[in-house]
Order: C-alpha cells, then sequence, then structure tokens
C-alpha cells in the first residue's frame, strides 16, 4: 500500500480514511487513479476529487451511503451504485443479526486491499454482472460471506466464487483456529489471498503454457484432490516440509502449493510498497545484508527484478521482526523461505510479469 495525503491541506492520511483528521476535508479512493482523493460537495450528490490524477464528477459507493462501510469512489456516470470492490460481493451477511455489520465491514476492508494490489498490479478479474464487462474467458470474480449454520462454512474457491466463512471476522474465533491448525500466520488478507491465488490458477496456468513448468515445481495437479486433503488433516504434513514450501498446508495438494505461494507474493509486494512509501531506508552494519533503497515490486517505477525483490524483503523482515520482538510480540514474518520455495515466488513472479496487454487488460 503507497503512502497517501490530503489534497487540500498535505496532511497524511490512510487507505481507509473518510476525512482527513487535520483539515476535516471528505476522502474517497479512487480506484482508476489507485489513489486517496480529498472530496468537494458538489449538486446531486456528487463529489469532485481534488487529486489530480481524475477529472469529472464522483459518488460514494451505496455500501459507504447505506451501511458506512466503505469510502471507495465510482464514477457519476456509472450505472451501478456500487464501488469495484463492492459489486463484486454476491451474497452479503445478514445485517439483523447483531455485530454482522461489524464483520462484514472488517471482511470487506480486507477485500478492498487485495483489489487495490490486483488493480496495481494490472491484474486481470471479471467482473460479475457488469453490464459494463467485456466478453471474457476469465469466470466471474465473486464473493460471498456465509455465516455457519447447522455445518461450518468452509473458505474456499469454485469457478471463481470466492466463499469466506463469516466467523473469520471474529479475532477470537480465528486465533483458535490459527492455534488448532499450528498455523503461524493466519489473517483475513490472508485469506483472500490466498483464494484469489486458486482464481489466478483457473486463468493463468491450467490449459496455459506454463502448466508444464508448474508441474515441475509443483507437482502433478491431476492428483485426487479430496484424498490428498483428507491425508493432509489426517497425517498432518512430511517432516521436511519446510525445505519444499512455503508453509506447512502448501503441502496438502499442488493447488494448495500455489494458492499459498502466490499469497506469499502479495504479502511481499504490498508490504515493500508499504515501506518505500514511507520513505524507509534500511543500512545494516552486517556487510551480509542487503541495503533497502527503494521500491523494487511496483510497476510505477520498477527498479528490479525478482531477485532484488528478495534481497530487499530479506532485510525489511530481519528489522520488522526485531522491532516486533522489542515490544514482545511474535514475528511480524514467521518465514523461512528455502531455495526450492524462492523458485516457486519466482514462477509466480514470472508468471506475473509474462502477461501481455490483452492479459492485462482481461484477456
Amino acid at each position: 500500500m503507497k503512502t497517501f495525503y490530503c489534497d487540500y491541506c498535505g496532511g497524511l492520511v490512510f487507505f481507509e480514511n473518510v476525512s482527513c483528521l487535520r483539515c476535516g476535508h471528505a476522502l474517497g479512493f479512487l480506484p482508476d487513479a489507485l489513489d486517496v482523493s480529498a472530496l468537494v460537495p458538489t449538486d446531486g450528490n456528487q463529489w469532485k476529487p481534488l487529486s489530480a490524477r481524475v477529472d469529472g464528477l464522483y459518488r460514494l459507493c451505496e455500501n459507504g451511503q447505506v451501511h458506512s462501510i466503505c469510502n471507495w469512489l465510482v464514477a457519476a456516470g456509472d450505472e451501478n451504485p456500487l464501488c469495484t470492490s463492492c459489486r463484486l460481493s454476491v451474497v452479503v451477511p445478514d445485517l439483523s443479526v447483531a455485530g454482522n455489520r461489524e464483520r462484514w465491514h472488517r471482511l470487506e476492508l480486507a477485500k478492498r486491499r487485495l483489489i487495490y494490489t490486483l488493480l496495481a498490479l494490472r491484474l486481470p478479474f471479471r467482473p460479475a454482472a457488469d453490464p459494463a464487462s467485456q466478453p471474457s474467458p476469465l469466470a466471474p470474480l465473486r464473493f460471498q460471506f456465509i455465516a455457519d449454520m447447522a455445518v461450518p462454512v468452509t473458505t474456499g474457491h469454485a469457478g471463481g466464487l470466492i466463499t469466506v466463512s463469516l466467523a473469520e471476522a471474529d479475532d477470537d474465533i480465528r486465533e483458535k483456529r490459527r492455534l488448532g491448525l499450528h498455523e503461524p500466520f493466519r489473517t483475513l488478507l490472508g485469506h483472500f489471498r490466498h483464494e484469489i491465488g486458486h482464481y489466478y490458477w483457473d486463468a493463468l496456468i491450467a490449459g496455459s503454457p506454463r502448466l508444464g513448468r508448474f508441474r515441475e515445481l509443483f507437482g502433478d495437479e491431476r492428483n485426487n484432490y479430496a484424498e490428498a486433503l483428507q491425508r493432509h488433516y489426517k497425517n498432518g504434513p512430511p517432516s521436511d516440509w519446510a525445505a519444499h514450501a512455503v508453509s506447512a498446508y502448501a503441502t496438502a495438494h499442488p493447488w494448495e502449493d500455489w494458492a499459498e505461494t502466490w499469497a506469499h507474493y502479495l504479502h511481499i509486494v504490498d508490504t515493500l510498497e508499504t515501506a518505500a512509501g514511507f520513505g524507509l531506508r534500511l543500512h545494516p552494519k552486517h556487510p551480509a545484508k542487503e541495503t533497502m533503497q527503494a521500491d523494487p515490486v511496483r510497476a510505477t517505477g520498477r527498479d528490479g527484478n525478482f531477485d532484488s525483490i528478495i534481497s530487499v524483503w530479506f532485510s525489511l523482515t530481519y528489522a520488522l521482526n526485531s522491532l516486533n520482538r522489542g515490544m514482545g510480540l511474535p514475528d511480524l514474518y514467521p518465514f523461512v523461505l528455502s531455495p526450492e520455495a524462492l523458485e516457486k515466488l519466482r514462477f509466480v513472479y514470472d508468471t506475473i510479469e509474462g502477461l501481455g496487454v490483452g492479459q492485462r487488460d482481461g484477456f
């Protein structure tokens, strides 16, 4: 996430802000410009952004106006009342149930961070039921947030539909599941990044020239998926899993290995952009450690390849983990990347970087 500033007073503002804490100006996020802009009201319930990156009028997303859970803007000429992110949610929680609005808000916050990264990396996705969308081989991308009833809801992906259990929005439940499943890292944003990995396996790997290399690195996805998961939950990961994958769960099946690796790459690029946006520079005294000089990831000013991304990432995680330990907190980055895991991450990087213009525009 890059750093944002109020267009009116220059104060630091954040991705989720709806007003500037310094000057009080209303704020909204412009998905077509990837910018948080100060807003000036006009007639007809519309707003004029002060951002120099856009021209024209916008209105607030309906979920922001009605439910106060969204700060994204919609172009005045767009007939859809929902923003680029909210229109992807086809099933939302029952808001008559106490606490569900807050749970929905947490889910949408995490989803908007995911969509920001997809837009920043110019990864194609097809909105569902969007009259402006063109014919595309991509499955419509949809999200549904469902509460547990008689049977617990399983978070997962199928044919472009990403299901997230509403219970994951409760910190205590998510932490209990994290400990029960022996996961060092379990967050709402992590769920979204993992499940979108399955979407992009279908879009970018299945039936493509990349499939052969995928099988060399991750294994044969034609192995029975249900049996593989059952075996993983019964027996656990192999004892040497850390030598082969970014997480223990990644060893369950090649599809899960890909999704975990994809999510990990999104963790890296987003955190690096945040650090660079704040002007963070690392000058470690140890001569074996690389110096972090800039953000090597984003298309706007990319200044390096995968190797430079990883060298900067290692430098940053050394500092972040040490800061957390100084506060008595668990490591922010509780992972060790083996050479084999790094090659899988390189494959994700190469897949994204290898997209042509037509593919980045939605195939």
